[in-house]
């Protein structure tokens, strides 16, 4: 990660450049995903000695455009610099959990079958599997075409899940014509 540290109406110490070189290693540690990281010290002439004169600001860059930015002001720059760092922090884990909470579905590869019994009146049949053994399926999960307009033979792609009761079709669909 490429770190720039630069400061404005102070000379820069030793202690300050040591002190966010090692929080930014550490942010760093907790997210390795870091492309740039910025931090800017800011003596503040306009305010009366009575008011917070030393600004703190941390800027880092994150894959994809996003960045995050913290921005502290203190009678200190130690103090600055470690509100800034902590604020940075805090944002870089909600960023991180906002990532992590989305989920990523990877496409289901429908099982193939026939129906092998099928009761119209009650509206539900079963699905003899390719490799053995009978899956249940409601008119309900039936797509693209008509639950009347099957018959027993009729074969058929779909995915399953575990019901109450056993194994159970949650889409019946007719078989894709095989790609060429």
């Amino acid at each position: 990660m490429e770190l720039q540290i630069e400061s404005r109406n102070v000379d820069m110490t030793p202690e300050w450049t040591r002190e966010i070189e090692e929080r930014m290693t550490k942010l760093q540690s907790v997210d390795d995903n870091l492309i740039h990281g910025r931090v800017t010290l800011t003596k503040n002439l306009h305010h009366n000695k009575s008011e917070q004169v030393a600004e703190a600001l941390v800027v880092i860059s994150l894959p994809g455009r996003h960045t995050i930015t913290a921005r502290k002001e203190n009678k200190t720059f130690e103090e600055a610099i470690r509100a800034a760092f902590v604020a940075v922090q805090t944002e870089l884990r909600k960023y991180r959990d906002r990532r992590g909470a989305k989920e990523i579905r990877n496409p289901v590869i429908p099982l193939r079958g026939v129906i092998s019994k099928l009761f119209p009146e009650q509206g539900y049949g079963f699905i003899l599997q390719a490799g053995g053994g009978e899956v249940y399926f409601h008119r309900n999960a039936v797509h693209d075409f008509q639950f009347e307009d099957l018959e027993d033979g009729t074969e058929v792609a779909f995915n399953v899940e575990e019901g109450e009761q056993g194994p159970q079709a949650t889409t019946v669909n007719p078989v894709p014509p095989m790609p060429s």
